[in-house]
């Protein structure tokens, strides 16, 4: 089946800036967009802040708590609106921001993080928000691209927005056209800082009126392939992931507490702490940074009733022997890679938890295939989301039947749209949005994760799932984690190799090696051991904690072609 053609953009876009419009992907690139439920329908004229703060002040209280920090901080949802419009303030009376232009927003997750990413939607700006722990020049690129006019920035993250300003002062090369980027830091004591500035502000402001599809994001990418992309969402986009999985598969209420692991750069946080709890009246609990055992922590002592993070935690919380520290959550969310099954049942066993498992991708904001409570299917990542439909490709596009792999190819109410980048022919096939990743349906409509497109080793003509092999490496009891690559080979393509992080103090060497080579084939078919094995401190990952694998293929890469020019 053919999917219809994408709905056409709208004509009444608020943006006085029009740079996002004006670089939106060409028509015959964009998904299908289908708003197939109910809540999926919007308005013509719809600001993303507004329904997220202005909305629930008025349906839940202003008294009601909105965000808190382990350190005591505690924000109710009165405050954050009249701090949100303040920011918007700020913006527009003293920067002279106007509709359209964008705001680069870093910081780690605090509550001045969420006042300023609303209050530059309430503005009609548009947010592009980059990851506290990236250095200058992962910034520039991202600057240089989405042309921001005004930074927000953490006065403890500052130093690298500086440098990206002053560089980009010093080209005389630089584009005419783009605007000088104007830094604006908070948490600091001058009189410029921005809680200063927003305190000589009246807190009353009027929200701009955007259109449902005037942007209000650019996402970069996690760039755990390599180089990022900046994604691009609407304002309905926003409401969107929370009409869906937040309303059908997460279902917070008013007095929950939502911990979240990943930062709001991350779009799985935002929706997490700032879209999801703010929609439903309920309160997020802000952590700058903390380690699987933090979290643990917070949950068993701050009365944490959800926590969503990144399989590794949950089985980091098991391995030391903590879980039981979770025996308050009411919902655990799993996402950013596959749960294997091992962990998913060890923590339905011990404590009664049946964690959510979930894949998203920053392409299409956050989740869309899932199931919780009953319909969990343990092994399966779950069922398309409602509001979404997906199916397995083949290579040539036809659609596949059960248990045959492929590629998983997703369409619903958000989609894909990059800044600028020929990669969109790549990610949108038929207006079908595909992800990268392998994935076979059952004959009940599950989907069952393989692995990333770009992690699927072809061995001898077999097909070796790298997450499979590394799901039975870390099986073997002296193993923290382990990621699994191809290595090139000329006798059979490629051949397994395994990157494998001991536990302390066990000595990494060949009989270590051939000890996890034998355990792992007890554990999955023979022919998927790892024939290299590696040990090594700690795995590369990025920002948001998600593995590069690319940079371990690299390694091996490396290697090949470095004893290829010895031979020669």
């Amino acid at each position: 089946m053919t999917p219809p053609s994408p709905l056409p953009i709208s004509a009444i876009s608020a943006h006085l800036d029009t740079f996002t419009r004006d670089h939106l992907p060409p028509a015959h690139l964009l998904p299908t967009i289908e708003f197939s439920t109910p809540e999926l329908r919007y308005p013509d004229r719809l600001n993303a802040a507004a329904e997220l703060i202005d909305i629930p002040v008025s349906t839940f209280g202003a008294d009601r708590p909105a965000l808190r920090t382990p350190a005591g901080e505690a924000w109710s949802y009165g405050e954050l609106r009249t701090r949100a419009n303040q920011v918007a303030q700020v913006l527009t009376e003293d920067l002279g921001l106007v509709p359209g232009q964008r705001v680069l927003l870093r910081s780690p997750n605090n509550p001045w993080a969420v006042a300023s990413w609303l209050g530059v939607l309430k503005a009609g700006g548009v947010v592009v928000t980059v990851m506290a722990a990236l250095r200058a020049r992962e910034i520039a690129p991202i600057v240089e691209r989405t042309r921001p006019s005004v930074a927000l920035v953490d006065q403890r993250f500052a130093e690298d927005v500086h440098a990206v300003r002053e560089a980009q002062d010093a080209h005389a090369d630089r584009d005419a056209a783009a605007p000088t980027l104007t830094v604006v830091e908070f948490g600091g004591t001058g009189p410029d800082d921005l809680v200063a500035r927003a305190g000589t502000k009246s807190g009353e402001f009027t929200t701009v009126d955007t259109a449902a599809d005037d942007v209000a994001l650019l996402a970069p990418t996690s760039g755990s392939t390599g180089v990022p992309k900046i994604t691009m969402h609407f304002h309905r986009d926003i409401l969107s992931i929370d009409n869906t999985f937040g309303r059908h598969v997460l279902g917070l209420l008013p007095d929950d507490l939502v911990a979240c692991s990943a930062p709001f750069a991350f779009t799985f946080g935002l929706g997490m702490l700032v879209v999801f709890p703010l929609r439903a009246g309920a309160c997020a609990l802000l952590t700058e940074a903390a380690t699987p055992l933090q979290l643990a922590q917070y949950v068993d002592e701050l009365g944490v009733t959800v926590l969503a993070t990144a399989p590794t935690a949950y089985q980091a919380i098991l391995r030391e022997g903590q879980e039981q520290r979770l025996a308050g959550l009411r919902v655990g969310v799993s996402a950013g890679e596959h749960i294997p099954k091992a962990v998913w049942e060890q923590l339905r066993d011990r404590l009664g938890l049946r964690i959510v498992d979930g894949i998203g991708a920053t392409e299409l904001l956050h989740i869309f295939l899932s199931a919780a409570g009953d319909d969990i299917r343990p092994g399966a990542t779950g069922k398309p989301v409602p509001g979404y439909r997906a199916t397995i490709l083949g290579p040539d596009g036809s659609e596949l039947g059960p248990g045959e792999p492929g590629r998983l190819g997703v369409i619903g109410p958000v989609g894909c749209r990059y800044l600028d980048d020929e990669r969109q022919k790549d990610y949108t096939v038929d207006g079908w949005n595909v992800t990268g990743d392998v994935f076979h349906r059952d004959e009940d409509g599950y989907f069952h994760y393989h692995a990333r497109g770009d992690s699927m080793i072809v061995s001898s003509g077999y097909n070796i799932g790298g997450p499979e092999v590394e799901a039975a490496v870390d099986t073997h009891p002296d193993v923290l984690e382990s990621a699994v690559v191809g290595k090139p080979d000329t006798q059979r393509g490629f051949v397994v190799c395994a990157f494998v992080v001991l536990r302390e103090g066990v000595p990494g060497d060949a009989a270590k090696a051939r000890e996890i080579q034998d355990h792992v084939k007890q554990v999955i078919a023979p022919y998927k051991y790892p024939r290299d094995v590696r040990f090594c401190d700690a795995l590369p990952r990025n920002a948001s904690g998600k593995l590069q694998r690319f940079a371990l293929r690299r390694i091996v890469e490396d290697e090949q072609a470095a004893t290829a020019a010895v031979e020669q």
